[in-house]
């Protein structure tokens, strides 16, 4: 219930103003946001870079305007060329949303989403990197996986991202686990019903680790994106069972969330990437974040009884 009405309130323009015009918010937003600008991203990339990998979100959603949309396109673009000219393409990629570069526009948002995510591909391609695409809600994934499998035509690097909570998850590891494939495994994040979505954790964790046996056993890159010590055990377990090199696949982890743990792991030569927004459009984003986990909250709510 605590997570639907996080959820909800990501949406509800009322709220944002609330918690955007808190003097507190900002500073318990920097654990979990870089800053707003690609200065704030290429410093905080340059620091994690040092013994880890990095993925940079540049914050935004649910575009209604092609307009922003094409600025959209031209911040990634932008920082690809930053992170090549600072020399740091060859340890931090990008992953966009579909719903900033325009798929939900009322007249061929899907084309345009398609040929917005091409644009950044190329940019890049020319920087040294890859792309990978996020998942949204469910009534989003066919439309995701389609224009991923048009962009792997051209880009057989792009990655994109399934959500183990989604009862067809299973299914779409098995399709999607073939040669060079790049799949990251969450658990997800948005309020699914369960007609669609295993709602009871336990439920959600068993899904998860059937989906990781299915990419492990594959023939592509599984990239694990958990933070539960559990999981992580599991999916080095079965990394071994399956022949993989610690090369073959990697760990991915929230930026501000168990920063000791993935300096562990950095450190005992495990791959590990850190998934790093920026961006002046943080609300959505953080608010994802506080439903999560308890602990995400409470750290808000210390924050806010302490102001």
């Amino acid at each position: 219930m605590l997570r639907s009405a996080l959820i909800a309130a990501s949406r509800s323009p009322r709220c944002r103003a609330l918690v955007e015009g808190l003097p507190v918010a900002r500073p318990i937003v920097d654990r979990f946001v870089a800053g707003t600008g690609v200065a704030d991203a290429l410093r905080a990339t340059r620091e994690l870079t040092t013994d880890r990998l990095v993925t940079l979100d540049h914050l935004g959603e649910d575009t209604t305007e092609a307009a922003q949309a094409d600025a959209t396109v031209d911040a990634y673009r932008g920082l690809l060329a930053t992170l090549a000219d600072a020399g740091l393409a060859d340890r931090a990629e990008v992953s966009v949303k579909l719903s900033a570069l325009g798929r939900a526009l009322p007249v061929d948002g899907d084309k345009i989403a398609l040929e917005n995510a091409r644009l950044i591909c190329v940019a890049a391609a020319r920087a040294g990197t890859t792309v990978t695409v996020d998942m949204e809600d469910h009534t989003t994934t066919d439309s995701t996986l389609g224009i991923v499998r048009e962009l792997r035509v051209d880009f057989p690097w792009v990655g994109t991202v399934l959500q183990a909570y989604l009862r067809r998850t299973e299914g779409d590891c098995a399709e999607l686990a073939g040669p060079g494939s790049r799949i990251r495994l969450c658990k997800g994040a948005y309020d699914e019903p369960g007609s669609v979505a295993f709602r009871r954790k336990a439920d959600v964790d068993a899904s998860y680790v059937r989906c990781l046996k299915v990419l492990m056993s594959g023939q592509g890159y599984p990239m694990v994106a958990t933070h539960d010590p559990r999981l992580i055990a599991i999916a080095e377990d079965l990394a071994t069972r399956a022949g993989r090199s610690e090369r073959e696949y990697e760990f991915q982890m929230l930026f501000g969330i168990r920063a000791d743990e993935q300096q562990r792991l950095a450190a005992e030569g495990r791959r590990v990437r850190v998934y790093l927004p920026y961006g002046s459009e943080w609300y959505p984003y953080f608010m994802r974040r506080l439903g999560e986990r308890p602990a995400n909250l409470a750290f808000f709510a210390r924050a806010l009884l302490g102001s």
